[in-house]
């Protein structure tokens, strides 16, 4: 079964560039998704559906809509790739890749007969970027975007995260991975027109997403963890204001509005600023919270309760 689909009009950097994914779920298809806007021409071979389905990747399945977004304007093609039928339609579609994506355990592209040295020896131009877990050890350990952001300090109590920040990390990994693989190949030298092949893994898209948290950044001690008072979520008249007046210029005006005195400014730690700030903004609407942003240049952004 073929599906396709009209991406809209961008800049076509990766004009000519073929790419074939074998990757399932988010990772894959984000990255995807991003390589098309970039001119790639995207092709996708997935599992048989099951009877009445029309995908057998789990996200078509459990979120369709986020799905269509991703596979928009990609050709879908579906092939089991344990039968000679399915190999074959592999192949075929090989032979005229610049790069492809996996996202299998390496056993199992062992098994798949889609290792590198196999098939660097059969298709020397072709690149290949593998999004795994984690690497090494790791590589065949059972996971998810979930277990790597705990494993990277991004789950606070039991709450769950507000993103699929490992997945689309290593989403953006995996674009650059493609982009790095091509420009190697290009490079001048005994291995011009050679693939080469990346190893993407996804624990180290959420440990880097995770760096400010690592660095105390964002940590409650952090200045923008909740230390600054000008960089907090506070309640207001009518919902809630995320400010941004983390800069010494952005203080100023904060203060100046809120009424507070000119050395407040310079006292962004103090409980009295933020106690200051706090008062100030619980008498303010949204409305009026958006038109003081406007009027004197203070970054915030209002919410519902």
């Amino acid at each position: 079964m073929t599906v396709a689909r009209h991406a809209p009009s961008a800049p076509a950097p990766l004009k000519g560039v073929r790419i074939l994914t074998l990757a399932l779920n988010l990772p894959g298809p984000a990255a995807v998704m991003r390589l098309q806007t970039m001119g790639a021409k995207c092709t996708k071979l997935e599992p048989l559906a099951h009877a009445g389905m029309s995908t057998a990747d789990p996200m078509g399945i459990y979120k369709p809509a986020a799905y269509e977004v991703m596979h928009q304007g990609l050709k879908v093609l579906q092939a089991d790739l344990k039968s000679e039928r399915g190999q074959a339609a592999l192949h075929k579609q090989l032979t005229q890749t610049d790069v492809l994506i996996t996202s299998f355990r390496p056993s199992a592209l062992v098994k798949l007969g889609l290792a590198w040295k196999d098939l660097h020896k059969r298709y020397p131009a072709l690149c290949v970027v593998s999004i795994v877990g984690a690497r090494g050890e790791r590589a065949e350990e059972a996971g998810h975007d979930l277990t790597y952001q705990a494993d990277s300090g991004l789950v606070s109590g039991l709450d769950m995260p507000a993103s699929l920040y490992a997945d689309m990390g290593g989403s953006l990994f995996a674009t650059e991975a493609v982009l790095q693989a091509l420009l190697q190949r290009q490079r001048p030298g005994r291995s011009q027109g050679k693939g080469v092949c990346h190893e993407v893994a996804l624990s180290e898209g959420a440990a880097y997403l995770a760096l400010p948290r690592t660095w105390g950044l964002t940590a409650p001690n952090g200045d923008v963890g909740g230390a600054h008072a000008g960089y907090k979520v506070y309640p207001c008249k009518n919902g809630r204001v995320a400010l941004a007046a983390l800069e010494p210029h952005f203080a100023v005006r904060l203060c100046e509005a809120a009424g507070l005195p000119k050395q407040a400014a310079t006292q962004m730690h103090k409980r009295s600023t933020h106690e200051g700030i706090a008062q100030f903004l619980a008498t303010q609407t949204r409305q009026q919270l958006n038109q003081l942003a406007s009027s004197k240049d203070i970054p915030l952004h209002t919410l519902p309760r």
